[in-house]
């Protein structure tokens, strides 16, 4: 006796609809594109999830956890966290008076160029994103490890792949 085959997906339906709207036109890329868009919106759900059990957003995340990969004393300037969290200054300068208030992070004079910044995690901030950081890794083999070894190896190897065919 043959498998049930599954149900189509929501991107399947799309994908049929427009089949029979245009036939003559190759939808196939919607296949993977229309995938991968919803299932970064699903793990970006999945993630901010954690982040909140610490009463963390997206972007204080990103902000401690940019400066955690530092070596002591966890210190970046607006301007290197701006090019590690791929945000604008402004968003940086967001994420950063909201990290300030909470007392993660501090912003002082740059000791080697007395204009400019830097930014340093607290101890509060450090306890905070590395307690934080064990639960986002902790989150992150869950929702990976719904996939056999060999297929999150595989697609790891083809995102990278087409990462850099379009300039990441």
């Amino acid at each position: 006796m043959a498998a049930d085959k599954p149900e189509p997906d929501h991107v399947a339906r799309i994908m049929a609809k427009w089949h029979e709207a245009m036939p003559d036109l190759d939808v196939s890329p919607q296949g993977v594109i229309g995938r991968l868009h919803r299932l970064a919106a699903r793990l970006t759900e999945e993630l901010v999830a954690v982040y909140a059990e610490f009463g963390l957003g997206e972007g204080e995340f990103d902000i401690l956890a940019t400066l955690r990969r530092e070596p002591p004393p966890y210190a970046l300037t607006p301007r290197d966290l701006a090019d590690w969290t791929m945000v604008s200054s402004g968003a940086v300068t967001k994420r950063v008076d909201r990290c300030v208030e909470q007392g993660w992070v501090t912003r002082r004079v740059s000791d080697a160029d007395g204009r400019g910044r830097v930014v340093a995690l607290t101890p509060a901030g450090l306890d905070l994103i590395d307690r934080a950081f064990v639960a986002h890794m902790a989150n992150e083999h869950r929702l990976v490890g719904m996939l056999p070894d060999a297929e999150r190896a595989r697609l790891a190897r083809t995102l990278e792949s087409w990462g850099r065919a379009l300039g990441d």
